[in-house]
């Protein structure tokens, strides 16, 4: 029974980790993890700039069926910076409604077209901008500069 208890005391030596292994391991995990936050961070950002992007398609489906349900008529009344939701002119039926962190301007000209600026706090200042009198796809602006607050008069 004693040579059993010996053996026993004499393997409880080698169990564990040396400080050095520890060590490793350790930094190891540090430099995954360094490599690893930045790129999750920019992937958030490019995830809002996409949802500003996309609030902008969904404003123009918005405000193309208020078009089609007001004879034929756009809403008049621009909006100041927006969040969340809003309404379309007087309509209390025809609504936008943006994703979080997402602000959005309406902007009429004249009777026959309309402009939208959006852009989100959490994306990487980029302002997304749609014209209706030229059609086509919803861009990033090159002439409408990042502020937070965006002011309405640099969506015209």
């Amino acid at each position: 029974m004693h040579d059993i208890i010996n053996r026993l005391r004499a393997k409880k030596g080698d169990e564990g980790f040396t400080l050095i292994e520890l060590l490793v391991v350790v930094v190891i995990i540090g430099v995954l993890v360094a490599i690893a936050v930045p790129v999750y961070l920019n992937y958030r950002k490019g995830a809002a700039d996409k949802s500003a992007q996309s609030d902008v398609r969904g404003a123009i489906s918005a405000i193309e069926q208020y078009y089609t349900d007001n004879g034929n008529a756009y809403p008049t009344t621009p909006t100041t910076l927006q969040t969340a939701t809003f309404p379309l002119g007087a309509s209390t039926t025809a609504k936008v409604t943006l994703s979080d962190k997402s602000k959005m301007i309406y902007v009429p000209v004249g009777t026959t077209s309309y402009k939208l600026c959006a852009y989100n706090t959490g994306g990487s200042n980029k302002v997304y901008f749609y014209d209706s009198s030229a059609g086509g796809s919803v861009l990033a602006s090159s002439t409408i500069t990042y502020a937070d607050p965006l002011p309405v008069a640099s969506c015209t």
